[in-house]
């Protein structure tokens, strides 16, 4: 019998009075499996027997705030003493479509775990730690076996989404080959890729970003012909690959839009297509684009001036970006590239020392006018290395008034 080791988040409190409202629940995927290998747990999903309707009646009777996230597939999500948990009743597909699924609900665990995608995901464990495995689950985890519960095409075909998860699963957990019924599946069925929305793209194709080595089984995509469903055009898989050993050599964490850029071709509208595609945020998005258009002088040898200049222009975060992508094209110089990186971290903005108000006492009427002076004066003192000199700065200010006003 396998047994999880005394957990934080199965004795933490609100755990305990959620188990104890519902009576008979268990630990359920992603909790579960990464408690076997030792590994944080971020999320804890629960699963029952009990119906939808019993789940409200019974955290609502102890006073656990319920929001019904995924009522139609018996999901619901309890909210206690701040801290969410998805609790999922114990259900079986009757239809699906490749992106959707109609579903009954049973109370029979097996019958559960035997709809789930991979044997690794489909393993419970109640209260006390003890696991329960229908599907050899925990040899395969051993083993590092990313298996689909039964038939690999069938599992594919009741959701496309399950391709992308594969090769995510395999960079994060998998140890040697990839299983080849799952490839060989997951090959036959790629155009199943373009039925799935954006979001649900970009949210696998991330996490597989953040995995600590994501370049073999980007490669293993690529030759099979899936990754381009995903992410289509001429990809820099060796960039990625040297981005990753920047980070796991000097204990960065994963950024995995940096690693996205890293991927992407140099072509803004090329990284705009992909933003659109997976429907990144606004935010995502401009970061992507400015990084795939970027054309500014990062180089290792860089002197303190220039980077000083380059970090006033294009902000810390920004001008990290550049670093870290032009250290994965010339990865010799590290030590270079880490000086230049602690300087960023260390960098506090200059106050420009003049405003609009300098500018017109110095004669230069309201209008559009005292924007352009203001302009060109900060040009010339961000060239000068933010001078302090209040001197040279009035100097400055009336040279440049005389020539442009006079």
């Amino acid at each position: 019998m396998t047994r999880l080791d005394p957990q934080p988040w199965m004795n933490a409190p609100q755990t305990r009075r959620l188990l104890a409202a519902l009576g008979e629940a268990r630990f359920v995927g992603g909790a579960v499996r990464n408690a076997l290998l030792g590994k944080p747990v971020a999320d804890v999903d629960i699963a029952t027997p009990l119906t939808p309707d019993a789940v409200q009646k019974k955290l609502a009777a102890a006073g656990i705030n319920v929001v019904p996230t995924g009522i139609d597939h018996g999901t619901v999500t309890a909210v206690v003493d701040g801290k969410p948990f998805e609790v999922t009743t114990l259900r079986r597909d009757v239809e699906t479509d490749g992106r959707h699924a109609v579903v009954r609900f049973t109370t029979d665990w097996a019958e559960d775990a035997r709809r789930r995608d991979f044997t690794m995901n489909a393993l419970y464990a109640d209260a006390s730690g003890e696991v329960f495995d229908f599907v050899d689950g925990v040899e395969d985890l051993k083993a590092g076996r990313v298996r689909f519960v039964g038939d690999a095409a069938t599992r594919i075909c009741e959701d496309y989404l399950r391709i992308l998860r594969l090769f995510r699963f395999h960079a994060w957990y998998g140890q040697g080959e990839i299983d080849a019924a799952a490839l060989r599946a997951a090959a036959a069925e790629k155009t199943g890729i373009a039925k799935l929305s954006g979001e649900r793209i970009a949210k696998e194709m991330l996490r597989l970003l953040e995995a600590e080595t994501p370049a073999p089984v980007l490669r293993l995509m690529a030759a099979s012909g899936i990754l381009a469903e995903a992410l289509p055009g001429e990809l820099g898989i060796a960039r990625l690959e040297r981005l990753a050993e920047i980070d796991a050599a000097n204990f960065f964490p994963p950024d995995a839009l940096l690693r996205l850029a890293a991927l992407l071709p140099h072509d803004a509208k090329a990284a705009a297509q992909v933003a659109e595609r997976w429907k990144l945020s606004n935010a995502a998005r401009t970061r992507l684009e400015d990084l795939a258009g970027a054309n500014e002088k990062i180089a290792s040898y860089l002197s303190i001036r220039e980077v000083r200049k380059l970090l006033y222009r294009l902000g810390a975060q920004p001008f990290k970006d550049r670093l870290f992508l032009k250290w994965a094209e010339d990865s010799k110089a590290a030590m270079q590239w880490r000086a230049l990186l602690a300087m960023a971290d260390a960098w506090k903005r200059p106050r420009f020392p003049l405003t609009g108000r300098d500018v017109m006492l110095a004669g230069v009427p309201e209008g559009p006018l005292v924007g352009r002076v203001l302009g060109e004066v900060e040009d010339w003192w961000v060239d000068s290395d933010f001078t302090d000199d209040e001197f040279s700065l009035a100097e400055r200010l009336k040279a440049v008034v005389q020539a442009v006003v006079y």
